[in-house]
Formats: C-alpha cells, sequence, structure tokens
C-alpha cells in the first residue's frame, strides 16, 4: 500500500507499534514524539527493517503552532498525507481528587487538544484531495468508568465525540474518521502500574473477561484496517480492541 502516514506519539510504546504496521503496509511515515531521541531511534528502527521513506517532527503538539508545523513538515517532505493517527497522548492516572489543576490541564492537553489540532490542521489538505483516513486512539475506559480514569476519559470522551462529528461533517468528500479504543495495553506504562500496585493492575484487568491486557499489535492492527482502502465504507465508529471488557 502506497501513501504517507503521520502517527502521532510514535517514539515508543502503541504509537511505534502503529508506525511499524504502518510501515509494514508500505506507508511512508513522519514519526512525531515530544523526544527527540526517542523519535531518532524510532525511525531508525523502522528504516533498518522496512527500507521505508521515515522522517520525525518534534514538538509539543498540544500546542496550535507547533501541530501546524508538524502537519507543513509532512506535506513539504512528503508531497501529502493521506493518513493520520492521533496517538499522541498519556494522562496522570489518579483518584479525581487527587488531581491538581496542572495534571487536569495536562490530561487534557495531552489526550484532546493534541487530537483536535492535528485535525483542525490535516483537514483542508484532505479535502483538497478528496481522500483521508484519519485514526483517533481513544480509550475504552469511558465505556466502562474504569477506576482512577475520570479525568483522562474526559479528554478520550472528546476524542470519541470529536470523532463522530468529523466524520459526518466530511463524508461526502473522501474522508473517514475512526477511533480505535483499547483496554489495558502491554506497554512498559502498564507494567510499571503492576510494579507500584500490583492490586490495582489486578482491579483493572478484572474488568477484562479475556483476563489479560492486549498486545500492542492487536491495537496496530484494527488501525491499520481502519487507514486501509478497504476500510472506505466505515466511518464514525469507534472500534473497541478489549478483550470483552465492554460488549455491544
Amino acid at each position: 500500500m502506497d501513501g504517507v502516514a503521520v502517527v502521532t506519539g510514535s517514539g515508543r510504546g502503541i504509537g511505534f507499534a502503529l508506525a511499524k504496521r504502518l510501515a509494514k503496509d508500505g506507508f511512508s511515515l513522519l514519526i512525531a514524539d515530544i523526544d527527540r531521541d526517542l523519535a531518532s531511534e524510532a525511525r531508525d528502527k523502522i528504516r533498518h527493517e522496512f527500507s521505508s521513506k521515515v522522517e520525525i517532527f518534534v514538538g509539543d503538539i498540544s500546542a496550535q503552532d507547533s501541530n501546524k508545523e508538524m502537519i507543513e513538515y509532512a506535506i513539504e517532505n512528503f508531497g501529502g498525507i493521506d493518513v493520520l493517527v492521533n496517538n499522541a497522548g498519556g494522562g496522570v492516572i489518579s483518584p479525581f481528587l487527587e488531581h491538581t489543576p496542572e495534571s487536569l490541564h495536562t490530561t487534557i492537553s495531552r489526550n484532546l487538544w493534541t487530537t483536535i489540532w492535528s485535525c483542525w490542521h490535516v483537514l483542508p489538505f484532505m479535502v483538497a484531495k478528496n481522500y483521508g483516513r484519519i485514526v483517533n486512539i481513544g480509550a475504552d475506559s469511558v465505556r466502562n468508568g474504569l477506576w482512577n480514569h475520570a479525568a483522562y476519559n474526559a479528554a478520550k470522551g472528546g476524542v470519541h465525540g470529536l470523532t463522530s462529528g468529523l466524520a459526518r461533517e466530511f463524508a461526502q468528500q473522501g474522508i473517514t474518521v475512526n477511533t480505535v479504543a483499547p483496554c489495558a495495553v502491554s506497554t512498559p506504562q502498564l507494567a510499571e502500574i503492576g510494579r507500584l500496585d500490583k492490586d490495582m493492575l489486578a482491579k483493572y484487568l478484572s474488568v477484562i473477561p479475556m483476563g489479560r491486557a492486549a498486545d500492542m499489535d492487536e491495537v496496530a492492527s484494527a488501525v491499520s484496517y481502519l487507514a486501509s482502502e478497504e476500510a472506505r465504507y466505515i466511518t464514525g465508529q469507534v472500534i473497541s480492541v478489549n478483550g470483552g471488557s465492554t460488549m455491544l
């Protein structure tokens, strides 16, 4: 599959797994991350494994100006953008009343404003091309009210709502907008939660009928499909990759 994909927050963890899968699918990539070292290492690994064209953008894309620079950089270096994966995020997972004004602001900025601004800046180019795939990374905790996730869910719930609104608005312009909503995922961050509080990790996993966290590749598979031409009739959806933790 030819095309250009921008994956935010892709220096490590889920984002790196998403970028790696899209490179395997044949996309050229812009890896965007706030950490230059992580972004550079991810770029080098993907180039080595897939011989793909991969560039990096370093910046805090919760800021509108930085996000604008990211989209413009991708267009200047690749000639366009076919797929945008809004993965950048990460919040302070904490009981609501233990949050501070700063931690609440950080959680909303990292998870919601990053997505709003990237969509706002990329959509004019996708409209002009009459084609685009936007895949947002949401959260299954929005649906199941997971412990200590209220602030995080406020941000990710906004992502879910943005998804359906944009999907309807741009449905006749060749653009699809969907969200992949994982439950717990086997990342270094999840391992750290287990190290600090084994009981809390067990509690998080207890809501998953399959009894385990998702593998990062399982999340990447869903993103890969939604980014493809085959998914052209799927838009406005929140696709759960959750081991059954919520069911319709």
